[in-house]
């Protein structure tokens, strides 16, 4: 079982914070996602207290 959904190279969307835009996993240790937001830039998020929807473009 994984220790979170989340993985490098996955896009994602920080639903509260639309104004971020989109941004990509860098790393994930267990409930710290660090994050890079087109419009924010690289953010550490605690995954734990926030949720954020993977982006699926297929």
């Amino acid at each position: 079982m994984p220790d979170s959904i989340f993985e490098p190279g996955q896009i994602v969307r920080h639903p509260g914070r639309p104004d971020w835009g989109t941004g990509q996993v860098q790393s994930v240790d267990g409930d710290r996602v660090t994050v890079n937001f087109e419009h924010a830039g690289k953010l550490l998020i605690n995954a734990a207290n926030t949720t954020l929807d993977i982006v699926d473009d297929a």
